[in-house]
């Protein structure tokens, strides 16, 4: 099935929802899980970043992949600084470069007028993306 699956994380509670898909696929293929966090050094209008620095972005992909390694999972990741908000196309140069069988992404379901305009990070990857994705609610 996907023996390198790609989890693009983020701090909210989807990210557990996320490794949580990417483990079972994981389990189901034998395969192995990267763990991606793309932060978002620029402040902008369309989000609200609860990550405040690099470090604690590191922190949360090495918890992470120690969550998986402790599920039996093969793990690895890395926390990829964006500067101008284009997680999506961050989550999609990864997945090519690193030859990634499937994406687990999550989605926050936003309603309102930012996420109208700007478009969800999900909804994005499942646009750009040349291989599946799999959008965890």
């Amino acid at each position: 099935m996907y023996e390198k699956i790609l989890a693009a994380i983020d701090e909210s509670q989807t990210a557990e929802r996320v490794l949580a898909a990417a483990q079972h696929l994981a389990v189901l293929s034998d395969g192995e899980v990267f763990v991606l966090h793309v932060w978002e050094g620029e402040p902008s209008l369309y989000k609200s970043c609860m990550v405040t620095s690099y470090e604690d972005a590191q922190l949360m992909v090495k918890r992470a992949i120690e969550k998986l390694g402790a599920a039996g999972i093969r793990a690895t990741g890395e926390v990829a600084a964006n500067l101008y908000i284009h997680a999506a196309r961050e989550i999609t140069c990864y997945a090519r470069e690193l030859d990634m069988g499937v994406i687990v992404i999550g989605s926050h379901r936003r309603h309102d007028l930012a996420a109208r305009m700007a478009g969800s990070t999900a909804h994005k990857v499942v646009h750009l993306a040349d291989r599946p994705v799999v959008v965890v609610p």
